[in-house]
C-alpha cells in the first residue's frame, strides 16, 4: 500500500481530492495527498480532512514505509470514504519559503568558507530555521553580517528553483552534491531526488521549496552560535 505523494507533483496544491485506503492505530492512509509528512528537518503539514458535513482536524503526518499516515483528532472517516484534503497553507507555505532560504544558505556558506552542513531544522510554528555547518577556525559572528548580506543578495537574485530525479549511480556523480558531514542518503534508495537553485545550489532533498528565491522574502540571521571547536549554528526568520 502506498500514497501517492502530491506534494512532489505540484508543491502549490492547497486542496485535493483522495480515497482512505486505510484506518491504523497512526491514522489514516489516504489514496493520495499533498499533506508532506515529518521529515528531513521539515515538519509536517497539518490542515483538515472534510466529508459528508464532517470535519477532521490533521495535527500530524508521517511516512511509514511507503504509506504516509494522517493523524486525525476525533473518530476517523471508515475505509472507502471520498474526502476532500485542505492544508493550512499559510503554515505550509512559511515551511517552503524557510527549506528553499536554507539552501540558498548552505549555497552562500559553501562557495565562501568551504563549510559542509552539519545539520538542519524548520520549527513547527514556521517562524524560523537553523542550519549548522562544521566551520573551523572561523567565529560565526565575526562574518554573520556578511553571510547575511550575501544571503539576500542570491535570494533578490531571482534564481529559479527546481526538483527533479537522477538514478544513483548518475546523482553520485554530480560535484558536491551532499554538502552534509556525512552522507544521508539510505543505500536502498536507487532514485535520488535533486533539488537545484540554478546557479547556485544543488542538493539531494525531499522536502518542499518555492519556485523561485525571490518567493523567499527578506531572511535575517536572528541568531549565530559556535558550538564546540566546529560546529557553527545560524538561525534564519523571514522578514516579510
Amino acid at each position: 500500500m502506498g500514497s501517492e505523494a502530491l506534494f512532489y507533483v505540484d508543491s502549490s496544491m492547497r486542496e485535493f481530492e483522495a480515497v482512505v485506503e486505510a484506518v491504523r492505530p497512526d491514522g489514516v492512509v489516504l489514496d493520495r495527498t499533498a499533506f508532506y509528512p515529518l521529515g528531513g528537518g521539515q515538519p509536517g503539514d497539518t490542515g483538515e480532512l472534510r466529508a459528508g458535513g464532517q470535519v477532521w482536524p490533521v495535527t500530524a503526518v508521517r511516512r511509514q514505509g511507503g504509506a504516509i499516515a494522517h493523524r486525525l483528532d476525533g473518530e476517523p472517516p471508515a475505509a472507502g470514504t471520498r474526502v476532500t484534503g485542505a492544508l493550512d497553507w499559510d503554515l505550509r507555505y512559511a515551511f517552503m519559503r524557510l527549506h528553499t532560504a536554507l539552501h540558498v544558505l548552505s549555497g552562500v556558506v559553501w562557495t565562501g568558507w568551504n563549510a559542509d552542513v552539519t545539520g538542519s531544522h524548520i520549527y513547527a510554528d514556521g517562524a524560523k530555521a537553523r542550519m549548522d555547518f562544521s566551520l573551523e577556525g572561523v567565529r560565526i559572528n565575526d562574518v554573520r553580517d556578511e553571510i547575511e548580506a550575501r544571503l539576500n543578495a542570491e535570494v533578490q537574485a531571482a534564481r529559479p528553483v527546481r526538483a527533479y530525479e537522477l538514478p544513483r549511480a548518475e546523482a553520485m556523480q554530480l560535484p558536491d552534491l551532499i554538502r552534509t558531514h556525512v552522507n544521508l542518503v539510505p543505500a536502498h534508495i536507487t532514485q535520488i531526488r535533486i533539488v537545484e537553485i540554478e546557479g547556485l545550489d544543488r542538493q539531494a532533498d525531499g522536502g518542499t521549496h518555492v519556485a523561485n528565491t525571490r518567493d523567499v522574502g527578506r531572511a535575517a540571521i536572528v541568531n549565530a552560535v559556535n558550538k564546540g571547536r566546529i560546529n557553527r549554528r545560524l538561525e534564519i526568520a523571514l522578514q516579510d
